[in-house]
């Protein structure tokens, strides 16, 4: 997987330094494993992997509070698109729409995203303030839609 590593598991704590052990199995569709969460709210060790999929690190975070498993710059639109959104409601369906052109063009770290949801829960952390408007709920969908297109065993 493309990123830098921010924290590498550690025996006997996991991905994201929380403590191996799951109360509840894994979902059984890899498309239910990949989760949403601002970065601001409290880490769990029902998070399972956290990915950070902005290209900006956020504003008074510390990796220690983030635990995160890896930070996924690769996976975050481009500046140019990123600046051209900002969160601009009115081009939102716009701004999917270009997004999910530039994912098209990040198979690998797309696929290394979808082979992280094969052993655990991938919850996506964002800094974004809208919960609905924003790149990871892009990001997150078109993941599905590619894990769900090979579990069906399309290309």
């Amino acid at each position: 997987m493309t990123g830098r590593s921010c924290r590498e598991p550690r025996s006997p704590a996991g991905a994201g330094g929380f403590p191996v052990s799951r109360n509840a199995p894994l979902p059984p569709s890899l498309t239910d494993r990949i989760r949403l969460k601002r970065i601001y709210l409290a880490a769990h060790a029902s998070d399972g992997k956290r990915v950070l999929v902005d290209r900006l690190w956020p504003r008074g975070m510390s990796k220690d509070r983030a635990r995160l498993h890896d930070w996924n710059k690769t996976v975050a639109p481009s500046q140019e698109l990123r600046v051209w959104f900002h969160a601009d409601r009115e081009r939102w369906e716009e701004f999917r729409a270009r997004y999910v052109k530039e994912l098209e063009a990040r198979g690998e770290a797309i696929r290394g995203l979808a082979d992280l949801a094969r052993d655990d829960i991938v919850t996506l952390v964002t800094a974004a303030k809208d919960a609905d408007h924003n790149h990871a709920v892009v990001l997150r969908d078109h993941l599905r839609a590619w894990i769900g297109a090979r579990e069906a065993g399309k290309p």
